[in-house]
């Protein structure tokens, strides 16, 4: 396909990947732009068409293709894995490539997650800190597929499951839907659900998500997290009927801020913005507070260990409120254009 844009090229390859580039092409940055469940290759465009027309000559865009459809059912470590494959292809193609960043929404995000746990190289030299500070010097870092590690961001991504209270909104927080749901839902999304819903065993290794939660068998699940230079979290605060808002931005209910639609003209839905430092506290008292299980705060307190950048999304007040879960994204240009003001937040805090 080809946008009809000034210094911008696309192209729609044989297979179906839809990449984007400014037409200088000394763009050393890969972007790699990751759907959601049921997704497809499109999902991104948008958003993908806004970064390379606003940081030109820097981007490399390439929107995923190998999960689309009914792919995305066959679990987030299968998934992973061929997003792994995927992103080694491009960056083999692209031989100027020196920077890796990740743009992933709903389980797209999980995906990705797995999918850097294998591309981590470690380090020749050993850390001089502790990766997760921000404190190490650049040259002790690991890499993403031989790439330093910039942005990882994932957007209305469900990071602690999906089978906590009201981690899935549709379900109205009734407990005896939540609990009927663990042990259906992979009737409708087979082995994407089990690991959603954590009901999987791993052959006795335990659910997935909470092996993703450190470096496991070989694979670098935290380390390769702790390399990005930025981690952020997009999520909705209400009308996500997909995914609940504690587990997109991994807070605990307490942690939950109080917040309230703002004049913001530039980022109209944008509602609040927190930096959370890394934080090595347990917090295993709290479960019973927030109404969570063991592994939910497990999930929680791990992936507390590293800093995050959190920005909290609310479509409370526009009519396509019941489709924040894809607003929030854009996945659509002439029903989800309201989401563009998350998309523009993106890009103006981009590390390029």
């Amino acid at each position: 396909m080809l946008f009809e844009m000034k210094q911008i090229r696309a192209s729609e390859s044989v297979n179906g990947s839809c990449d984007v580039w400014s037409s200088n092409s000394s763009a050393d940055h890969l972007v790699i732009m990751v759907n959601g469940i049921i997704g497809s290759v499109t999902d991104w465009q948008y958003a993908a068409e806004q970064f390379v027309k606003q940081i030109p000559d820097k981007v490399f865009v390439h929107c995923s293709e190998r999960n689309v459809s009914k792919l995305t059912l066959d679990g987030v470590d299968v998934m992973g894995q061929r997003l792994a494959e995927e992103v080694l292809e491009v960056i083999r193609s692209k031989p100027n490539l020196r920077k890796i960043s990740f743009v992933a929404h709903s389980v797209g995000g999980l995906v990705a997650r797995y999918a850097i746990g294998r591309l981590y190289r470690p380090s020749v030299r050993e850390p001089l800190e502790d990766s997760c500070t921000g404190e190490n010097k650049e040259d002790s870092m690991g890499t993403i597929g031989g790439l330093e590690a910039m942005n990882f961001i994932t957007v209305a991504t469900p990071h602690l499951g999906s089978r906590g209270n009201k981690q899935v909104p549709f379900l109205l927080g009734v407990a005896a839907l939540e609990k009927v749901a663990r042990f259906v839902i992979y009737l409708i999304f087979r082995r994407t659900g089990q690991h959603l819903f954590l009901t999987d065993d791993g052959e006795g290794k335990g659910p997935l998500l909470k092996r993703m939660v450190e470096d496991y068998d070989g694979y670098y699940f935290i380390s390769a997290l702790c390399t990005f230079k930025r981690r952020v979290l997009y999520s909705n605060v209400c009308c996500d009927h997909i995914v609940g808002w504690r587990t997109s931005c991994i807070r605990r209910d307490s942690e939950l801020p109080k917040w309230e639609d703002t004049l913001n003209e530039k980022y109209p839905h944008v509602v609040y913005e927190e930096h959370c430092k890394a934080c090595d506290s347990e917090h295993s008292d709290l479960v019973a507070d927030t109404g969570s299980d063991k592994i939910e705060e497990e999930l929680v307190t791990a992936l507390s260990r590293m800093s995050w950048e959190k920005v909290d999304v609310s479509f409370r007040s526009i009519k396509q409120s019941f489709a924040a879960h894809s607003v929030i994204q854009v996945k659509d240009r002439s029903a989800h254009l309201e989401g563009a003001d998350v998309i523009q937040h993106m890009i103006d805090h981009f590390l390029a």
